[in-house]
């Protein structure tokens, strides 16, 4: 079901593959990349990356969280949050950073650390 990949041990990133379908709390120190289906929780340390095609139904925290398949659930990342242009994202986003590529489909509350430009904040910045 999951595998783990990387050269060194600082780099161990476990893959669900795409025929896997995991139902349950995942947690780790370490990386993951779902290519299959998840549905229950996960809690990372590491990245979290939810390849282009992958299905996540969870609630999710990480380090950081790169979407580029499907996820409904609220993302919690003490880094940045990607959403990919192949993305799908339904729920709450939180991250010290959130970039959302063009053509993403994103549907929730977005809550994130950024400086507005001057003209929106009346020049006194965020």
């Amino acid at each position: 079901m999951a595998r783990s990949v990387g050269g060194s041990s600082q780099d161990n990133t476990a893959i669900i593959g795409k025929a896997a379908h995991v139902r349950g709390r995942i947690s780790g120190e370490g990386n993951l990349r779902i290519d299959g289906s998840v549905s229950g929780e996960v809690a990372l340390k590491g990245q979290l990356v939810v390849g282009d095609g992958a299905e996540v139904t969870a609630d999710v925290q990480a380090g950081s969280v790169v979407v580029e398949g499907t996820l409904e659930g609220d993302i919690a990342a003490t880094d940045a949050v990607a959403i990919r242009a192949t993305a799908r994202v339904s729920g709450a986003i939180r991250g010290a950073s959130v970039s959302i590529e063009e053509g993403a489909s994103v549907s929730g509350k977005i809550e994130a650390d950024f400086e507005l430009p001057a003209e929106l904040s009346g020049g006194k910045g965020r």
